[in-house]
């Protein structure tokens, strides 16, 4: 099954993370199909916090793959910034 998840990247307590489409029988931090975006939590100032290809999402999703529950919110949250 295909998934769209976040694939964890960063240094101790520094997390960052890319949101990845990838075969949900990979590692978690295995190989990917394609990636589309980033997420940084921990983001201060000028920063940018959360950048995502909604439509890509979109596109993934017509074609089967389910994104994480993470995923989802952050779907949401990309809409509100726009």
């Amino acid at each position: 099954m295909v998934v769209i998840r976040l694939q964890r990247s960063g240094s101790k307590k520094r997390p960052f993370y890319h949101v990845v489409v990838a075969d949900s029988r990979r590692a978690l931090s295995g190989r990917y199909i394609e990636d589309l975006g980033f997420y940084n939590p921990i983001a201060q100032g000028q920063e940018v916090k959360l950048n995502i290809n909604v439509e890509k999402i979109n596109e993934w999703i017509s074609k089967g793959a389910q994104a994480s529950d993470r995923v989802k919110k952050l779907m949401k949250d990309a809409a509100k910034a726009e």
